[in-house]
């Protein structure tokens, strides 16, 4: 008999529920590794999820971890996570009781050391450049003498002041100057913003268009640049309508944007004097330049006005040039009263010529004779339209009579027509007829002849065929032995028989033919139906 009920437990230890074991596990995890740095090699990064936050591991030769970003976290790293990185990861362990796993929840994530910023750096690098944002046909020429520069840098360090400075000495212009971070946390995307924002402002608006824009930043730690290798600033200067003037770090700090940007500055200071030239080296020039404009205009002026006076030299007097013309005119008023005298009185000829011509009774004769050739012609036309219509009641006279005409030519070409076809059934009949007695008695001659040429005719008149086992007929005694069953056929049916004596095997009887069929006379030949 067992002293323990089946609900008491054969041992003093406590049970636990699996929500309360795992929640102990997930508690003593968390105080045990509360803050932890790892490093390894990140594995499985797909981007953020559509909820923000990132999920991947880190992994090392020998074992894997998984990680988790939340969202908050992801948008305050100075390095977003790629695939095969190898990292700092700063956070705290936890578990997953869902799934009995652990993971550890990233705050801070950071290259392993300057070694992995370069392999990152370069590997960046490739993939821009096969992309062809650093092609050398996509940079713009700088424009000669910029009105408005646009800076985008921090408003409190040296560099812009340095940048005014610079631009002051050699060529004063509007200076507009967009302040962003140039380290830390959301520089690079404040850096790319401001690139953006400089491309959509409105040419018409309060702030103009720049002509020319400088990104500047001064020397610092690869850390401290890392900003400027950011993929979405390298795309933002890539993607500038306005010329860029890359300035980040010294002359020997190299940066991604250096790459994308339309020019190169060593230092920010080099960047304002690219940006413009020195007035006073221009104001020299212009002054030079204006000099030898001046000689040059006073030179050609002097040679045209020599050229001029030696044309001057060779051209002739006026007076020489008049005379001709003088003259031709002084001839011409001379006689030209004599010429309107003249044209008058043969005016005067003409007219009195025209008026003889033009007496009453010559005009009233012209249209008499006008007036009668107009009334014969009227005449002539009346004729013509009566004879046409004379001619048209004819025709439709004789059409009206043929018309009446029609339904009894009509029925006298039926009623022909129909006697034509009695007539020609009549014969067709007779012709029939015809050929189908001819045809008979054909038929029925060759019937006789086949009739007399047939062997049945010959039994009739007493005679017999032998045949064979086989049915052959026998042609001859010698094709007969002893013993041998043969057939007799007579005119009125067949008996067996055994040919010799003896004892030979009876003939095999055959059957008779009945007599319907016996008498049944053999088809004819030749018949054509």
């Amino acid at each position: 008999m067992s002293f323990f009920s089946e609900t008491d437990s054969p041992t003093n230890l406590t049970e636990y529920s699996v929500s309360d074991l795992s929640g102990s596990i997930k508690r003593t995890i968390e105080q045990a590794f509360d803050q932890v740095r790892v490093r390894g090699e990140i594995s499985g990064y797909r981007g953020q999820h559509s909820s923000g936050h990132a999920y991947f591991s880190l992994k090392d030769d020998k074992a894997r971890i998984d990680a988790v970003i939340w969202k908050g976290s992801f948008s305050r790293l100075r390095f977003k996570p790629e695939e095969g990185m190898e990292v700092i990861a700063t956070g705290k362990i936890t578990t997953f009781p869902g799934s009995s796993k652990y993971q550890i929840v990233i705050e801070t994530l950071e290259p392993a050391g300057a070694g992995a910023l370069m392999a990152l750096l370069e590997e960046r690098r490739r993939k821009l450049a096969a992309e062809g944002l650093f092609d050398t046909e996509r940079k713009k020429p700088l424009p000669f003498l910029p009105k408005v520069i646009g800076v985008v840098t921090s408003p409190t360090g040296a560099v812009i002041r340095d940048i005014l400075h610079r631009i002051a000495d050699r060529f004063p212009v509007h200076v507009v100057v967009w302040p962003v971070k140039v380290q830390g946390e959301g520089s690079g995307q404040e850096v790319a913003a401001a690139i953006e924002g400089f491309n959509t402002l409105d040419p018409l608006g309060p702030i103009r268009t720049p002509d020319v824009l400088i990104v500047a930043r001064g020397g610092g730690s690869l850390e401290d640049l890392w900003s400027f290798n950011d993929e979405i600033v390298v795309r933002a200067a890539a993607a500038s309508k306005i010329p860029l003037i890359s300035a980040v770090g010294h002359e020997t700090d190299w940066t991604l944007i250096d790459h994308a940007a339309d020019r190169r500055a060593p230092t920010p200071t080099g960047a304002a004097e690219m940006a413009v030239p020195v007035k006073a080296d221009l104001d020299a020039s212009i002054a030079t330049l204006a000099a030898r404009l001046r000689g040059a205009t006073a030179r050609q002026m002097d040679n045209r006005r020599q050229g001029v006076r030696a044309l001057a030299r060779a051209l002739p007097s006026l007076d020489q040039l008049l005379a001709l013309p003088r003259r031709r005119f002084d001839e011409a008023a001379a006689g030209l009263g004599r010429g309107l005298q003249m044209n008058t009185v043969n005016k005067r000829r003409a007219f009195e010529r025209t008026a003889a011509h033009l007496r009453p009774d010559m005009l009233l004769t012209r249209i008499a004779e006008r007036r009668q050739r107009v009334t014969e012609r009227v005449q002539r036309a009346e004729r013509i339209v009566e004879r046409r219509l004379d001619q048209l009641r004819a025709r439709l006279s004789a059409f009206d009579v043929s018309l009446r005409a029609t339904p009894a030519r009509i029925k006298a070409q039926t009623e022909r027509s129909r006697d034509r076809l009695k007539g020609l059934a009549l014969r067709a009949e007779s012709a029939l007829s015809g050929d189908l007695s001819r045809r008979r008695a054909l038929v029925q001659a060759q019937d006789r002849v086949l009739q007399s040429l047939s062997y049945r005719n010959v039994l009739k008149r007493g005679y017999a065929i032998v045949h064979d086992e086989d049915g052959v007929p026998v042609k001859g005694a010698a094709a007969l032995g002893p013993g041998r069953a043969v057939a007799i056929e007579f005119a009125d049916g067949s008996v067996d028989a055994v040919t010799g004596s003896g004892g030979g095997t009876p003939p095999r009887k055959k059957p008779a033919k009945p007599e319907a069929e016996a008498a049944k006379p053999a088809p004819r030949q030749g018949s054509l139906f």
